[in-house]
């Protein structure tokens, strides 16, 4: 588990480098789950079940390419908000890891790529990794309050715990 986790932060860190002068921001959240990771992970790796899991999001639909493959596209619809679209990166069900990246959205988050896996915790039950690579899309020096650093890791981090904790109280 830590192995993979520092194979996809340095992969990520690499493929994020590129943010011009912002900041690289990091949000690495992690549950235990009392579920069997085969479990768990069949429920989070449909590209298109967030809504089954995590309560910010009333949708989600394939809008291009096959759900599971690689280059499908998502829309995500947040509850009484915006819609935006994420592309499926990689999957890899031996392993119980996809990655993926936002392609469009309405939020002060740019270059954004996570993963998420699963892995056994040796008791039966799942640890569940949420990782994310990001920075934020002004790049001004001193961006207002709503577009800094501290906006865009509030979001991210916010929506993997609520995720994770939703997940865990609906697998368990």
């Amino acid at each position: 588990m830590k192995r993979l986790a520092m194979v996809l932060l340095g992969l990520m860190l690499s493929c994020a480098a590129l943010a011009e002068n912002r900041s690289l921001l990091v949000v690495s959240e992690v549950i235990q789950i009392n579920a069997p990771p085969a479990k768990v992970w069949n429920f989070v790796k449909p590209f298109d079940s967030v809504p089954r899991w995590h309560p910010a999001f009333s949708g989600a639909e394939i809008v291009a390419g096959r759900d599971g493959k690689a280059g499908a596209i998502r829309a995500l619809t947040i509850k009484d908000g915006p819609t935006f679209t994420e592309e499926l990166l990689a999957v890899n069900d031996q392993s119980m890891v996809f990655t993926y990246c936002i392609v469009e959205s309405p939020f002060p988050i740019d270059r954004y790529l996570s993963s998420m896996s699963v892995k056994p915790d040796g008791r039966g039950g799942s640890v569940v990794a949420w990782i994310g690579v990001f920075s934020r899309k002004n790049p001004r020096d001193n961006p207002p309050d709503a577009e800094n650093d501290a906006t865009a890791l509030g979001i991210i981090t916010g929506a993997y715990q609520a995720g994770l904790q939703n997940l865990k109280k609906v697998m368990e």
